[in-house]
């Protein structure tokens, strides 16, 4: 069977059992923070990528986040570009299978820190595992990246560090107990 087809009836097997889990919890939202960026602040070079014509540092930016419900097992942590020309938006990084024990993620995991055992990074659009920071076209207008931690239920995934980026916020999306986000800005 190949990878497409099994990563296919993941989807549609989970699709069917998650009516067994609970509904995103509108009412419970995490409150995610940064040290790195402000809610609305232009990310620096430091958190822009390398490559694509673009110059930066390509380091993930510090999180921390709080409020999670009870019933959390793990986190999910996704960075996403809505703005970007491909008429799905961009994924810059997604982490999966965070510890419930963890709540935050230094600056520069991959890089300068390590990643909390048992989590995953998950690929990115750029086609490679790890953060890909922001690389919006020349002369867009600014992009918004939005990092959103998400609550879950189960502690793993049935994911591996092939998963793009639609599959983890597929099973985000459908499966969390609650969220938090921040946004930052970036343009050139």
């Amino acid at each position: 069977m190949t990878n497409k087809i099994k990563i296919f009836l993941v989807a549609v097997l989970l699709s069917i059992s998650a009516l067994s889990y609970p509904v995103l919890a509108k009412s419970v939202e995490l409150t995610v923070t940064s040290d790195s960026f402000k809610e609305g602040d232009i990310l620096s070079l430091d958190h822009v990528y390398k490559g694509f014509g673009c110059e930066g540092g390509n380091l993930s930016p510090q999180l921390s986040w709080s409020g999670a419900p009870e019933g959390t097992k793990s986190y999910i942590v996704t960075a996403y570009d809505p703005d970007a020309p491909t008429g799905s938006g961009w994924w810059h990084w997604t982490v999966f299978n965070i510890p419930a024990s963890v709540t935050s993620l230094a600056e520069g995991i991959g890089q300068k820190a390590d990643l909390p055992e048992g989590a995953v990074e998950g690929k990115t659009d750029f086609a490679s595992n790890g953060f890909g920071g922001a690389c919006p076209p020349e002369g867009d207008e600014a992009h918004r990246y939005i990092f959103t931690v998400y609550a879950m239920p189960d502690q793993t995934l049935p994911l591996d560090v092939n998963a793009p980026g639609a599959m983890v916020g597929f099973f985000a999306n459908g499966q969390a107990l609650a969220k938090g986000q921040i946004t930052a800005k970036y343009s050139r």
